[in-house]
């Protein structure tokens, strides 16, 4: 039986929305499976921000994973419901997303795998390296 063993999110540039003054970046959030292949559970996700020239340069790789995982994870609480609620809808719908591509996993499972950030190319050319960078 096939099984889920991390998750993994794919940082890039979104190319429309940046310029010297505005971080705009999207993330695509993958389950990887034990035979390596890798099923999609989030392709709408992505921030942006603004500041200073040069406000790629001042962002760290650290920043840039904290944030994505932030923004594939679980929402903030909304009215009437607990972070706890939101975490246990958000894990069970991604278990239902891989439950329709054939694979079978347990919500509080997928909420403990581990979960790699994978910054493209073009973003880490982006991120001057400096000494918040040299990862």
């Amino acid at each position: 039986m096939t099984e889920v063993v991390r998750l993994r999110t794919v940082v890039d540039v979104d190319a429309a929305g940046s310029s010297h003054r505005n971080l705009s970046a999207t993330a695509r959030h993958e389950a990887v499976l034990d035979d390596g292949r890798r099923v999609l559970l989030l392709d709408d996700r992505g921030w942006g921000a603004s500041g200073p020239p040069g406000i790629w340069a001042a962002t760290s790789v650290a920043d840039i994973e904290d944030t994505a995982r932030m923004v594939v994870g679980p929402d903030e609480p909304s009215a009437g419901h607990t972070a706890t609620d939101m975490a246990a809808d958000h894990w069970a719908h991604l278990a239902a997303l891989l439950h329709r591509s054939g694979v079978t996993v347990d919500a509080d499972r997928l909420a403990r795998l581990p979960h790699d950030v994978v910054l493209s190319d073009r973003l880490r050319a982006r991120l001057r390296a400096g000494p918040a960078n040299s990862r």
